[in-house]
């Protein structure tokens, strides 16, 4: 269990938590520097800057922030992937998985202004230690009185309050330790964070999409939790608790199984993308849950869910669809009608993007079983983006929402890889072929 750490909720005790960060690291430069040019070695600023203990105190000190920084580390992995430096991808692995639960004073403060101060009488039992952390809240349970089991998310205080301020203080703290590479065009994914993290901390529009779910989808594989109205506010978020095991961890079970659950998430990537036009794009293992009995998956966590725009949807059709009958030109003028591609791009960059689209594309080109765990998927497209690090001035991010697509159908892979799945993946993708979002 993590150690519960007191987040800062005005805006000053949040600066002061980035000043006292960058006079550790600063410390800590002196000392290292001087230590090594005493023994004569020589070395740099930056070099010192990504020491391992520079990188956990920038990752504690930025995990106490919560929700900024973890998002920011989202955003830049998904933009730039493979091209970050070693020592910024791990320091933003560090704040994706570095959550840490709020002090029991600070939860209960958050109860009291949502639920007034006799909320406790509203449940047989609250349990205060939460079992999940993310970005924006922890997640307890709670029971009725007639013994039903709620999932409770509840927001770290004062965090809807600070995002924006928040997201461009650590935006500058990272450029500041020079480890951004100046290719990447933070400024646009600085406006999304800040208006992800809004979308994420108003559990109101969460419930909503929940609820949008419930009504889309028809696949009876899928459960879904159902939100508790009388106990969900703007901060609080209460639905049924669904009980299931980790998806990640079905390793165990008989090929059929595993390759089941894989082909049930794939088909819902591809229904979310052209038929809902409606995607839930956090990719997390611990989103998904398997319930060994019945064969169902739940799906949970919906406040990183998005409308995807009908150009987008459309150009993606376009995009696989070319992909497949290897349609180079076809390919381009796909992914140009999705942002992809500034009109001056170099030939060379173009066509190692191209190589990068076909080699995502791969399991849906061939109608047979892909074999996701031997296919070494991932380490291909990593040495194929590599080469794109080599020019950097033509670099150009593409609309947010096919970031966080390819985030979601990534992650998916990952997944699929994990669990040694092989699916016909083509024939799930044949169902859309003459599809029109």
């Amino acid at each position: 269990m993590k150690k519960e750490k007191k987040i800062p909720t005005s805006r000053l005790s949040r600066l002061a938590t980035l000043g006292s960060l960058v006079t550790k690291v600063a410390s800590n430069v002196v000392l290292d520097g001087a230590k090594q040019w005493s023994k004569g070695q020589p070395t740099s600023v930056k070099k010192l800057l990504v020491q391992p203990s520079n990188i956990k105190h920038l990752a504690d000190k930025l995990s106490q922030l919560r929700g900024a920084a973890m998002k920011i580390g989202q955003l830049l992995s998904m933009d730039a992937g493979d091209l970050l430096p070693a020592e910024l991808s791990q320091l933003l692995d560090k704040l994706r998985s570095n959550a840490q639960p709020m002090p029991h004073k600070q939860l209960l403060a958050v109860l009291e202004k949502e639920w007034g101060d006799s909320w406790l009488d509203n449940f047989a039992h609250f349990e205060l230690k939460p079992f999940a952390s993310a970005s924006i809240g922890q997640v307890h349970t709670a029971y009725l009185d007639n013994g039903k089991k709620l999932a409770v998310k509840v927001q770290y205080q004062g965090i809807a309050d600070a995002i924006s301020s928040d997201v461009d203080n650590v935006a500058a703290l990272l450029k500041l330790s020079g480890l951004l590479p100046s290719h990447i065009k933070i400024d646009e994914l600085l406006a999304e964070a800040k208006l992800q993290l809004l979308a994420e901390a108003d559990y109101v529009n969460e419930a909503n999409f929940v609820k949008n779910y419930a009504d889309v989808l028809s696949d009876e594989q899928f459960i879904l939790p159902r939100v508790i109205e009388d106990f969900s506010t703007q901060s609080i978020l209460a639905m049924t608790f669904i009980e299931g095991v980790p998806i990640d961890e079905i390793t165990q079970l008989p090929q059929q199984l595993r390759d089941k659950a894989v082909e049930s998430l794939i088909g819902l990537f591809f229904n979310e993308l052209f038929t809902y036009q409606l995607m839930q794009t956090d990719p997390n293992f611990a989103n998904y849950l398997y319930q060994v009995d019945s064969e169902r998956i739940v799906l949970l966590d919906f406040g990183a869910t998005r409308k995807i725009p009908k150009t987008i949807s459309l150009g993606y059709l376009a995009l696989i669809k070319a992909s497949i009958n290897n349609e180079k030109t076809s390919m381009v003028d796909a992914a140009k009608s999705i942002g992809f591609f500034a009109d001056n791009i170099e030939p060379t960059y173009l066509s190692q993007v191209l190589d990068i689209f076909a080699l995502a594309c791969e399991p849906l080109v061939h109608d047979n079983t892909y074999d996701f765990a031997k296919s070494g998927l991932a380490l291909r497209i990593k040495e194929k983006g590599l080469l794109i690090n080599t020019q950097q001035d033509q670099w150009h991010t593409p609309p947010i929402d096919a970031l966080f697509i390819h985030r979601k159908l990534a992650g998916l892979y990952l997944l699929a890889a994990k669990l040694e799945a092989k699916v016909n993946t083509h024939q799930l993708f044949s169902k859309f072929i003459h599809h029109e979002a």
